[in-house]
């Protein structure tokens, strides 16, 4: 299992379609923060958890100038039905290839993502890295990374 990257470290692009079968290119968001999350398998009970707290925090992450990516191995049309079923209003993508996975440190044993969390600047540089066993944790973790930089800015 590999490490997660290290803050400071510009994030890896990549290119990958989402629950309806767009493109969503990395390189697209320069400009903004982006939270990318990395989840196990959609409909499960962690990773319902977890996809619902990001849900119901978008707001405060859309206040910031984020936008949240939610990134695991299934399919778009696995995404497509959590992503309906749940109410979630922010891209899944569908990384069946593993290559993000891979490139993030997120690939687990078992060939699923792991939770894993990165919070990326909007010049496309990793600003946090984290792995939580409590999936409500990430969406307030990656809040306040973003509350911090945005003082900063200020």
């Amino acid at each position: 299992m590999a490490d997660l990257l290290v803050p400071g470290t510009p994030a890896p692009d990549f290119e990958a379609r989402d629950q309806d079968g767009h493109t969503f290119r990395l390189r697209d968001s320069r400009g903004r923060p982006v939270v990318l999350y990395f989840y196990p398998e959609d409909d499960t009970p962690g990773c319902t958890r977890e996809a619902c707290a990001f849900r119901d925090d978008l707001e405060r992450f859309e206040a910031t100038g984020a936008m949240v990516i939610g990134v695991s191995t299934q399919d778009e049309s696995s995404h497509r039905a959590f992503r309906e079923r749940h109410g979630l209003t922010f891209p899944l993508l569908a990384d069946t290839d593993k290559a993000i996975c891979r490139a993030y440190g997120a690939l687990g044993f078992l060939g699923v993502a792991k939770r894993v969390t990165y919070v990326i600047g909007p010049d496309g540089t990793i600003l946090a890295a984290f792995r939580r066993l409590d999936p409500k944790s990430h969406s307030a973790e990656a809040l306040r990374v973003l509350s911090s930089i945005s003082e900063v800015v200020r």
